[in-house]
């Protein structure tokens, strides 16, 4: 790669975790594709992903010589994607794991069950579809500067971003995130995207590592780290939530429960970050550039464009839970997921077309709405 390559503007785009709630990321980047005068060519030098997002992160990244067909390829998976295609869902598998939780908390097991769902589907479908050989291919054509899957650490507790990157590309390390240097594939897909409970954790190395989501206290933070000037995050629930507090004399379900709590691991600290970005931008606009030179630090502005649905997911989540295989809503019904205040825990394990198109619309509509915004994003960059 050139040196003009290394020191010219680079645009990031950062994907966060959700489970299906990340088909509205795809529904975004349809509409940027449209947007795009020259649709082929990649927009994004780097690519950051967590979670659900780390799989459309690296599906970016394995076809960045071409970013419509990459693109189309997300559509395709997207758009006719059934819970099949990520776990287990027939009554023996469901039962399965039914009989090991029971067994557990009934004490008659010697060994606890690992998760409530068993994602095996989803790691074929990735090895089957995903060539993780080309990304290195396309760091060395330029087509791609670097990608970043974060995953978190159950001993260490730190935040990881395995990333694979050019020569330029330095470690970094952080109160309780680092940068780790690695060649990807489908492990780190695995383990990003294990929900915590949900899905079985991953062992990378000599450590098991969980949903990337978790413990993440700076989502935005790899993009900068590998070098971005300007970044567009796609998040996957709500930037405001609303305003009016919904008063009920009910207890909570374990579903409503685990569906607040996943919310604040994928949504609290990504809108946190971009808050945290956004004053550092202000901050930095009030001092004069020499004086910014003469502190010795990187200090550089940060172009931010956030999309996020305009939306709440959870309450379109309620007009497909019927979608579901039987064997899993009766699974979710025990533990109040199959009703208005349990969706939000729904919504992330919907992985039903129907459910899935109205997320990629959604998406779409809401980015072409915001036409100039993305436009103005991308001047001069591409």
């Amino acid at each position: 790669m050139t040196a003009a390559y290394h020191s010219k503007p680079k645009s990031a785009l950062v994907l966060a975790g959700g489970g299906a709630r990340a088909a509205y990321q795809v529904g975004v980047l349809k509409a940027v594709r449209e947007l795009l005068v020259l649709p082929e060519r990649n927009p994004f030098q780097i690519l950051c992903g967590t979670s659900a997002g780390a799989i459309n992160a690296a599906t970016l990244a394995v076809y960045a010589d071409n970013f419509d067909v990459a693109v189309g390829n997300l559509l395709e998976v997207w758009e006719n994607i059934h819970v099949r295609h990520v776990y287990r869902s027939d009554p023996l598998g469901i039962a399965r794991t039914g009989a090991r939780w029971l067994a557990a908390l009934m004490l008659f097991a010697r060994t606890s069950p690992t998760a409530l769902l068993d994602n095996a589907p989803l790691g074929e479908l990735l090895s089957r579809t995903l060539d993780f050989g080309r990304i290195q291919e396309h760091i060395d054509t330029g087509a791609l500067y670097a990608v970043a899957i974060t995953c978190s650490g159950y001993s260490s507790g730190q935040s990881v971003s395995f990333y694979q990157g050019g020569p330029g590309v330095e470690a970094w390390e952080r109160t309780q995130r680092l940068g780790c240097a690695m060649p990807l594939r489908v492990e780190h897909l695995l383990a990003s995207s294990a929900l915590p409970f949900i899905f079985p954790a991953v062992k990378l190395n000599r450590e098991y590592f969980g949903d990337g989501s978790m413990r993440q206290i700076a989502p935005i933070s790899p993009a900068l780290h590998l070098g971005a000037d300007r970044v567009l995050v796609i998040g996957t629930g709500r930037q405001t939530a609303d305003a009016n507090r919904v008063r009920s004399g009910i207890y909570p379900s374990l579903a409503q429960i685990a569906g607040h709590a996943l919310n604040s691991i994928f949504l609290d600290t990504l809108y946190a970050d971009i808050e945290r970005l956004q004053r550092i931008n202000r901050t930095i606009s009030l001092i004069a550039p020499e004086r910014v030179r003469d502190t010795g630090f990187p200090l550089r502005p940060i172009k931010v464009l956030v999309i996020s649905p305009s939306q709440p997911l959870e309450r379109i989540a309620v007009r497909f839970l019927q979608e579901l295989p039987r064997s899993v809503r009766f699974l979710l019904r025990g533990i109040g997921a199959m009703n208005r205040n349990g969706s939000n825990l729904a919504s992330y394990l919907l992985f039903e077309e129907g459910f899935c198109r109205a997320l990629v619309d959604l998406g779409y509509r809401d980015t072409l709405e915001r036409r100039g915004e993305v436009l103005e994003f991308f001047e001069g960059a591409i």
